[in-house]
């Protein structure tokens, strides 16, 4: 089991993450119209990119915009569930013990006390979006089961990770688990809301543009938005 999960089901989540995330670039691009979106893109390129560049940047730095700040604990743990989510299945030592195994290569390798706090840090943060989710009448009226299912496939590695590493119950049970897990969260990451992984830059950089160009941004200094 644990040589076809990190063997052929391994190669399959990798393909269809990768070929799901360039077909989601594409389709985003070729749903841009300059027509109706009233931003003369090619025409304006050099405020458009200082623009897009800015919105991504700005966006990307916690507390950097006014949206950032204005829900302050919010923020927190949005980063901190994004950061752990991102870095910890990258740097993690035994996914880079099984990159040197299979490929012959790997990553830089963070402290497994490093790796334990974010995964801790990751489960925690989630347990205050659910919170919020249900806390605030203006979330909880638009979110959905189908909302917490994602919120459930993003975070399942790290709590099968957790019992895994601390050999909670059936060893050999949890490590499989986890490794199915991650491989569901690869598939549906272009598949899901999950695909905001590149959906966000998409959208930032194509907001950034309308500002750059069409809201003041070829007149002024830029906005702060």
């Amino acid at each position: 089991m644990y040589a076809f999960v990190t063997g052929p089901l391994a190669w399959l989540s990798f393909t269809v993450f990768f070929v799901g995330i360039i077909a989601r670039i594409i389709w985003y691009f070729r749903g841009l119209n300059w027509q109706m979106d009233r931003v003369a893109y090619k025409e304006h390129m050099t405020y458009g990119i200082k623009g897009a560049i800015r919105s991504i940047v700005f966006w990307l730095i916690p507390f950097g915009t006014h949206s950032w700040r204005f829900y302050p604990f919010f923020t927190i743990c949005f980063f901190t569930f994004h950061i752990g989510l991102l870095f910890t299945p990258l740097f993690i030592y035994g996914h880079n013990v099984l990159l040197q195994e299979r490929f012959g290569w790997s990553l830089w390798a963070m402290p497994e006390s490093m790796a334990t706090f974010l995964t801790f840090a990751v489960i925690i943060a989630a347990l205050f979006i659910i919170l919020r989710r249900n806390a605030l009448p203006e979330v909880r009226i638009i979110t959905k089961p189908y909302d917490y299912l994602v919120l459930a496939i993003a975070v399942a590695p790290f709590v099968t990770g957790l019992l895994a590493n601390f050999q909670i119950g059936n060893y050999n049970f949890w490590l499989i688990a986890h490794i199915l897990s991650g491989e569901v969260f690869l598939v549906a990451i272009p598949l899901t809301k999950l695909s905001h992984f590149i959906g966000f830059f998409l959208s930032r950089a194509q907001l950034g543009m309308d500002y750059g160009i069409k809201r003041g941004g070829m007149k002024s200094n830029g906005l702060s938005w």
